[in-house]
């Protein structure tokens, strides 16, 4: 049999796994009945059988042996002395198999219909990329680093599949090796230049919360449900959580015995600080669980403006803002409300106040610890001493001093 060698597009479908072989033989069909018909003009008289474990096919092509003179449709039928030179014994009213010459089509069309079975076979392996990554967004998973560059890092999944974790998905405190297994969650699948791209995350909350529900059996079990997720990659996040189970602590669960659950995450994370709080309806006190570890002292709550004053004792303002004004951020997105800070000093309110490291931009690290070092740790407590007090309790020069003065009194009149 004069067959042509198709082991090389066969190789193709194997590779790819979840193209079933129904699916692998329909393709085939129709690239060779594509041919038959530019030859014959109709395909309905012909099989193709493919061997899928040889690389190889043939197609037989089926006539009824009519009377001489009988025949209608070439195609169908065929005279009955056409028929005794392919076989003597052939007789009127049989059905006549006559196995098609492959290359009787030309190296031409041979070529084409080899291209254009590629061609479908990347599009079929296009299509199940798409479908498996598409079910699984959302999902933890993962894979090996294969090229670092400068924007994004390329992963190898278990079967070769390419996926990407690009920078601004990657927690700042992120360093990855070639050759190191990494975990990701699948973020979205994109078509570009219609190829299919895998968008992996770690800073996403859906990876927080996969992460919560494989260490937390009572979330993979539906007792304890994750209401809502808040992040700031590397820094800080927020997990407020409910129990179904009135006999279920939430975030003791969470956390585990002596942090047992949660310090995986921890590590996993870059060190991230989890506060994991109970969920409430109760406003005013989902603000003081949002705010933790601060303790408020008291609140003016504004519903029509989402819009909350909150009052402080002095040593409690720094942690209710934490460190690059964090805490706060987070506390406004897990409660939806915009958060004023005002320090309560005896029933009288100052003025909102700012953290002595959210000036790191303007005033170096050395300066600020040093004045730490006298117990003042936000701007305000740099105000309300004199130029001559701060250079004889530091070792602060007095134009360093007023440089910082003057760059905290700045940020003051700004708002």
């Amino acid at each position: 049999m004069a067959s042509i060698n198709l082991i090389e597009a066969f190789q193709d479908f194997k590779e790819a796994e979840n193209i079933d072989r129904p699916t692998m033989m329909k393709v085939v069909e129709d690239v060779f009945k594509t041919l038959l018909r530019k030859k014959y003009g109709a395909d309905d008289n012909f099989d193709v059988i493919v061997n899928a474990e040889k690389g190889d096919l043939e197609i037989v092509r089926r006539r009824m042996i009519v009377e001489d003179g009988a025949v209608e449709d070439p195609l169908a039928e065929i005279a009955y002395s056409e028929a005794r030179k392919i076989e003597p014994d052939f007789e009127v009213g049989e059905e006549l198999y006559q196995e098609v010459e492959i290359l009787d089509f030309g190296r031409r069309a041979i070529l084409a219909a080899k291209q254009t079975l590629a061609s479908r076979i990347s599009d079929l392996k296009k299509n199940v990329l798409v479908k498996k990554y598409g079910d699984r967004v959302g999902d933890i998973i993962s894979a090996e680093v294969y090229q670092v560059w400068k924007k994004e890092i390329l992963l190898l999944d278990e079967d070769g599949n390419e996926l990407i974790l690009p920078k601004s998905e990657q927690i700042p405190q992120d360093y990855f090796k070639k050759g190191e297994s990494i975990r990701a969650v699948v973020k979205k699948v994109e078509l570009k230049n219609n190829s299919p791209v895998i968008i992996l995350s770690r800073t996403s909350p859906s990876f927080l919360a996969k992460l919560l529900e494989i260490e937390v059996p009572e979330i993979f079990d539906g007792l304890i449900v994750i209401k809502k997720i808040v992040r700031e990659p590397g820094e800080r996040a927020k997990v407020a959580v409910e129990s179904y189970d009135d006999r279920i602590d939430p975030v003791g669960a969470c956390v585990g015995m002596k942090g047992s659950r949660i310090h995986g995450i921890v590590r996993e994370l870059k060190n991230e600080n989890i506060d994991v709080i109970n969920w409430t309806n109760n406003q005013q006190l989902l603000i003081q669980r949002a705010l933790t570890p601060a303790k408020i002292t008291s609140m003016e709550l504004d519903n029509e403006k989402h819009h909350v004053n909150v009052f402080l004792k002095p040593d409690q303002v720094s942690l209710a803002i934490g460190r690059k004004g964090v805490n706060i951020k987070l506390a406004q997105e897990l409660t939806g409300l915009t958060i004023d800070v005002f320090r309560d000093n005896e029933g009288e309110v100052e003025e909102y106040d700012i953290d002595l490291d959210e000036f790191s931009d303007e005033i170096e690290t050395w300066i600020i610890d040093e004045l730490k070092r006298i117990g003042c740790d936000t701007a305000r407590s740099v105000l309300d001493l004199t130029v001559d007090e701060l250079e004889r309790r530091t070792d602060l020069e007095r134009e360093t001093i007023e440089d910082v003065k003057r760059v905290v009194k700045e940020e003051f009149e700004k708002e």
